[in-house]
């Protein structure tokens, strides 16, 4: 069935993420999440179209988070500035149950993993959702757009990290 999605979330970080999207870009850049804001990580998404695929996989990453960004400890939002070689992201996010992605990075062109859409757009935006998240990305520099992604998730997890951490 298209688009059905399975996660899990641990905040131990102590075993390996496993990550089946059906998307490899997809794959590679949320296990950098995971590695980043010490996660482990289990997903899988249902083989279907890709573009279904990733926003499953936001949506069911946003689900798997919920309890731990809405635990009576958990800080509630967080921020991460990451690098990916020249590429370097700053993400921000909050728990607000008004689910909103703002971002100055548009990879629509790039075509990355072979979608037709902005694949970190379509993944954040399911993400949102699903967790009641406010979600700002900037990209502040960045020209390869496989460094680009890579500094976006890897400072996502680094955020998403410390809004799970306990205030």
């Amino acid at each position: 069935m298209t688009g059905e999605a399975a996660a899990k979330v641990s905040l131990a970080g102590e075993g390996e993420s496993s990550v089946a999207t059906g998307v490899a870009v997809l794959d590679h850049v949320l296990c950098e999440l995971a590695d980043t804001g010490g996660f482990e990580l289990r997903l899988e998404i249902a083989p279907g179209e890709p573009e279904a695929e990733v926003g499953a996989a936001g949506a069911a990453l946003g689900e798997a988070f919920v309890p731990l960004l809405t635990n009576a400890a958990a800080r509630g939002r967080g921020v991460g500035v990451v690098p990916a070689d020249e590429a370097l992201a700053m993400v921000v996010v909050e728990v607000s149950k008004r689910p909103l992605v703002m971002s100055n990075a548009d990879l629509t062109s790039t075509r990355a993993g072979g979608l037709r859409t902005d694949l970190a757009a379509a993944f954040l935006n399911g993400l949102a959702e699903a967790a009641g998240l406010t979600i700002h990305v900037r990209l502040i520099e960045g020209e390869d757009s496989q460094h680009v992604l890579s500094a976006i998730f890897k400072a996502l997890g680094a955020a998403l990290a410390e809004a799970c951490a306990e205030a």
